[in-house]
């Protein structure tokens, strides 16, 4: 019976640090860290609509006259099984934020609508059925004009990862001053995703593969891991269909890696 106890007890202490490891809190302290260790700041962006958290090398400094690159994060713990969503979907892992502190020239990161910062506009539906709606790309694309203005920059460079990929092509497709357009397991074409994955539409949310005669013109890499099986090739693929002959964005696969490995080691040589 006392053995019995003690293993209560050790099994308990285990699923208390593990629940603690994945807080809220935890996840923010991570991502605070993460930034604090490389010198890079953190700002909160209040926009019309939400409120946007960033890291940057130094907000203040005026940058040289290379473009501006700014990362967005995927869709982070947006679910925790296939049928529960998240009650905050802050990631466990900014992939994002390790692409964009690994960069050496001009860049920003931005989290997306509802990561790291409280926020009363927020509500599940902002990071499931409606995490691309029209709201939550202006609020990005607002706190990007912020970003742009405080860092004196005229070009951008969007980066976007996972869901991230989605809002960067769709910010682009409202904008005349991105110069390139890169994602790294960018879901780009959200409706073909849902209906070739059997889940649940993306009710609300906008497609990026729609806009793509507002893209044409931008220069654009899509990374995709031979791998994913979270965002499938084919997915990069439906988005391509939609250009011209001749005009169609370039796919580059990476043998060996899936959606969340091993980007980081290889950035940024991969969007060369």
């Amino acid at each position: 019976m006392k053995t019995c106890f003690w293993v209560f007890i050790v099994l308990s202490v285990l699923i208390l640090q593990g629940c603690a490891r994945f807080s809220v809190e935890s996840r923010v302290e991570n991502a605070d860290s993460m930034a604090e260790y490389v010198g890079w700041k953190k700002q909160t962006i209040d926009t019309e609509y939400f409120a946007i958290r960033s890291y940057s090398p130094n907000a203040e400094k005026s940058v040289s006259n290379d473009p501006l690159t700014i990362y967005i994060e995927g869709d982070g713990l947006a679910w925790i099984s296939r049928t529960k969503a998240s009650s905050n979907p802050t990631p466990m892992n900014p992939l994002a934020l390790t692409l964009a502190i690994k960069d050496k020239s001009n860049a920003v990161y931005l989290g997306r609508p509802c990561q790291y910062v409280e926020d009363n506009n927020c509500s599940r539906k902002y990071w499931t059925a409606e995490r691309f709606a029209p709201e939550v790309v202006s609020s990005m694309d607002e706190a990007i004009s912020l970003v742009k203005a405080k860092m004196h920059a005229s070009q951008l460079v969007l980066v976007g990862y996972s869901g991230g990929g989605a809002v960067a092509a769709l910010v682009a497709a409202r904008r005349d001053d991105v110069v390139r357009l890169v994602t790294v397991a960018g879901n780009l074409d959200p409706q073909t995703w849902t209906q070739q994955l059997n889940v649940s539409p993306l009710t609300g949310s906008l497609n990026p593969a729609d806009y793509w005669e507002k893209l044409v013109s931008i220069p654009q890499l899509h990374l995709v891991g031979g791998n994913d099986s979270t965002v499938p090739l084919f997915v990069a693929e439906s988005y391509q269909s939609r250009f011209p002959d001749g005009k169609k964005p370039p796919i580059k696969i990476v043998a060996g890696f899936d959606h969340h490995c091993c980007w980081s080691t290889q950035w940024p040589e991969l969007m060369k």
